[in-house]
């Protein structure tokens, strides 16, 4: 159950007003979260994964012990705190070196998360080449069988989408197309590289791609995971009613994509017919008299 607050003055109220559920929900933020104890590896990592998902990231810069896959409590209180939905929490022992832990909130609970160990990363200060710019929503590749094939591969590509992604459009301009992340499913491990896509003359009007990488790349391993429930992940995935598009009756579309429509007609009455007005073709006086009189004797039955 959540706490009601009520609002003690309106820059209260509206703050509330943002986290109302609407229609079109505002875009994702995610936490950077350090544990009790971590390494200088993921301190950097978690920056960095930070600078990615800037705007819509916030760093917390204090240490939190807290134990993601035993007690969620926390974690879920900070998600409702600052309104995040997203979350990368980072930690570093004997037992789990070098340790991330990608998850996402469904109402502010938890609904699942993925455990991975951090080897071979390279730092973006270790590429000297040109940045992409801050804010650029980043475009997606995944390569292996094991995304397609396997059960929690497939979900960690699916928390992966949620978690870099960022706004959603209806179109991209193949100008502001500038960050390229790929992650590779091989040999056990998920290898995650980033680059930055540069456009060259090409002669036509098609541009020539080349792709310079400018990290962070690290090799992730699987390690523990927290999976939702399929009724839990129909729930958090129902869209509501409004924005379901109505469906048009009697249209259709064949092979060719073309639309066909049925257009239903009342039965039409003959005898009422607007024709030409020949005398050959008009009744005679005897003719309406009996059609007068047939009237008159329906009536009376």
């Amino acid at each position: 159950m959540h706490r009601i607050v009520k609002p003690k003055n309106q820059r209260v109220k509206r703050a509330l007003e943002k986290r109302d559920p609407k229609l079109v929900e505002n875009t994702k933020t995610s936490l950077m979260i350090r544990g009790g104890h971590t390494s200088e590896r993921i301190t950097a990592l978690l920056t960095e994964l930070h600078m990615l998902r800037k705007p819509n990231s916030q760093m917390l810069k204090r240490k939190n012990i807290m134990r993601p896959f035993e007690d969620q409590t926390s974690l879920e209180f900070m998600a409702q705190k600052n309104d995040a939905s997203l979350f990368a929490f980072g930690s570093h022992s004997k037992k789990r070196p070098h340790n991330l832990v990608f998850g996402r909130m469904f109402e502010y609970h938890m609904l699942d998360m993925i455990e991975l160990g951090v080897e071979n990363f390279k730092s973006m200060h270790s590429f000297k080449t040109s940045k992409c710019t801050s804010g650029t929503k980043p475009c997606l590749m995944f390569t292996g069988e094991l995304f397609d094939n396997d059960h929690i591969h497939q979900k960690l590509k699916n928390l992966l989408i949620d978690f870099f992604r960022g706004p959603v459009v209806d179109a991209v301009r193949l100008g502001g197309m500038e960050c390229v992340l790929s992650f590779t499913a091989i040999d056990g491990k998920i290898l995650m590289r980033s680059y930055k896509v540069l456009l060259k003359k090409s002669g036509s009007r098609t541009p020539r791609v080349e792709l310079t990488e400018i990290g962070p790349s690290l090799d992730l391993v699987l390690r523990r995971n927290r999976l939702a429930s399929q009724d839990l992940v129909k729930r958090a995935c129902k869209k509501p009613k409004a924005l379901k598009p109505k469906k048009k009756k009697n249209i259709s579309h064949d092979v060719f994509k073309t639309m066909h429509g049925r257009v239903h007609m009342e039965k039409q009455d003959l005898a009422k017919l607007q024709i030409r007005k020949v005398k050959a073709l008009k009744r005679t006086k005897e003719q309406t008299e009996d059609n007068q009189s047939d009237v008159k004797k329906k009536r009376k039955e």
